[in-house]
């Protein structure tokens, strides 16, 4: 056999070799993703259940034998029992301002972290990088009377409170937003402040609009902590359901006693708050792909 037919045969080998490995990995992804997929699709078609004689958690079948929207029409009118579209405009309240002021606070502090230098620089990532091994939870009991001493834990200063304790320590976050700004080159700095710029002209006008993909990052991130939170909302509200979230909401439609007559509306609300958040996720999938890229190179 001659040399390039071996070497054809080699090549052809490759590549048929090469078919089958994408074949296989493509077939485990798919699998993946429809072992994935399967409980949201449960979900959504719980979600649309028709109870009729009422049913609720218990049934013997996985289809629904009739599709509607009574639940999701039942979920925003109903509330008698549980005021959902009050716990929504709670939760959207109360993420979009802790959003803005965390945001805020991670873009700040990382920015100082990357281009100023101070003598406790390294100290204080030090501090940052353990701090962030121990969960915000366990000082929960200790933020609860901190908070109730100064009367934040009353009527409508309990979304006041949500919002301290979601962007209070968000700055401690900063080390995503650190590795993108370190991928900025400083020679742009030094140029604007020679030709007179301040230090906050640089920071407003030249490094912001290079960050839109981490800014993106930081948003979605400091959006979906309070949006999905539990614990500390359950602990600031207690028993006032006037400020309860869509996660205590929905925690209470679970419960022994509202499980049975509240469990196909259980599943319309998990539908509901998790649109806006797919919908964002969705058109900012670039930016966020883009701003952990930064991230890594950095």
């Amino acid at each position: 056999m001659s040399t390039g037919n071996l070497a054809k045969k080699q090549s052809n080998s490759a590549k048929t070799w090469k078919t089958v490995k994408n074949s296989l990995v493509h077939v485990g992804l798919a699998i993946m993703s429809a072992i994935w997929l399967f409980p949201i699709f449960w979900v959504v078609m719980t979600s649309l259940r028709v109870e009729n004689g009422g049913v609720g958690s218990y049934t013997s079948y996985f289809f629904p034998k009739e599709l509607g929207f009574d639940n999701y029409v039942k979920l925003f009118t109903d509330t008698k029992l549980l005021n959902f579209p009050k716990m929504f405009m709670n939760t959207l309240i109360v993420a979009i301002f802790s959003c803005i002021v965390a945001t805020f606070f991670t873009i700040s502090v990382a920015y100082c972290m990357s281009r100023l230098r101070f003598k406790v620089r390294k100290t204080f990532m030090n501090i940052a990088m353990i701090m962030g091994l121990f969960p915000g939870f366990m000082s929960m009991i200790a933020i609860y009377y901190i908070l109730k001493t100064v009367g934040l834990t009353e009527g409508s200063n309990i979304r006041i409170a949500m919002v301290l304790v979601y962007s209070g320590g968000a700055g401690l976050g900063f080390l995503v937003a650190k590795g993108f700004f370190d991928t900025i080159p400083k020679t742009l700095d030094e140029a604007a402040l020679i030709d007179g710029a301040t230090k906050w002209q640089v920071f407003t006008k030249i490094i912001m609009p290079l960050s839109k993909p981490t800014i993106v990052y930081t948003v979605l991130g400091a959006f979906m902590g309070p949006w999905v939170d539990f614990i500390f909302a359950k602990v600031l509200c207690g028993v006032k359901k006037d400020y309860y979230t869509v996660s205590i909401g929905l925690w209470n439609m679970l419960e022994k006693e509202y499980v049975h007559q509240y469990f196909t509306r259980f599943c319309a609300g998990a539908v509901c708050i998790s649109i806006p958040i797919s919908i964002v996720f969705l058109s900012m999938q670039g930016c966020y792909k883009e701003g952990m890229s930064g991230a890594v190179k950095g």
